[in-house]
């Protein structure tokens, strides 16, 4: 999987600079970040999930280049306990791709992808910010064992928290997600993961001891 998300972003960097040594030294920047033993859902397979995802479902009007590199980097700053995980990730992107060549606007457009997954509340006019947003919820709908799974690895994220702290800022967090109209942002991910994400989250918010009535 690692040398498959390797080759992925050695193809990517292909498209702005010949520099094979800066492209591996960044790529083992990446991957330690997302192999630390702090993480356990925001790891490398997340990446290749939403990748994968990308690859999958590929849509028209998305700006393919600058979504891939937001996957990469969206979560290279990653602490539970600070709120300004996507900015510092939003900052080292900017460097990073500078160092690489990208183009001034392109590099904007990556921070913005970047910055809007911080919240996930609001919906773009822009197709490919709303189709990142939804690649990185996806794990939301999919199905209740690998969401179950996707559930344990985030508490063991915010081990450092009692479980009544955890279990109240995760209740409010899921509350808000599935108090919204709509979890996803695109018709696409709407149709195929919406009532499942509905249904996971029912089902772990029951769990934390949290009657959703939503």
């Amino acid at each position: 999987m690692i040398s498959d998300l390797q080759l992925q972003w050695e193809k990517l960097c292909a498209e702005y600079t010949t520099d094979t040594a800066l492209v591996a030294q960044l790529w083992n920047e990446l991957a330690q970040a997302h192999t630390s033993e702090t993480r356990h859902y925001h790891t490398l397979d997340h990446l290749a999930y939403m990748l994968e995802l990308a690859d999958k479902y590929r849509q028209p009007d998305i700006s393919y280049e600058a979504l891939q590199f937001a996957i990469y980097y969206h979560d290279i700053i990653y602490n539970p306990t600070t709120p300004d995980n996507e900015e510092k990730s939003a900052a080292l992107a900017e460097i990073r791709l500078k160092a690489l060549g990208l183009p001034e606007q392109e590099i904007a457009f990556v921070k913005e992808l970047i910055l809007a997954t911080k919240t996930h509340h609001s919906g773009s006019d822009d197709a490919t910010t709303n189709f990142m947003l939804d690649l990185d919820l996806a794990i939301l709908g999919a199905g209740w064992q690998k969401y179950n799974v996707y559930r344990q690895a985030v508490r063991k994220e915010y081990s450092m928290y009692s479980d009544a702290d955890f279990q109240s800022g995760r209740s409010n967090m899921l509350v808000q997600f599935i108090s919204q109209p709509n979890i996803f942002k695109t018709p696409f991910f709407q149709e195929r993961l919406e009532l499942q994400a509905r249904e996971n989250l029912r089902m772990e918010l029951d769990m934390l001891g949290y009657s959703a009535t939503v």
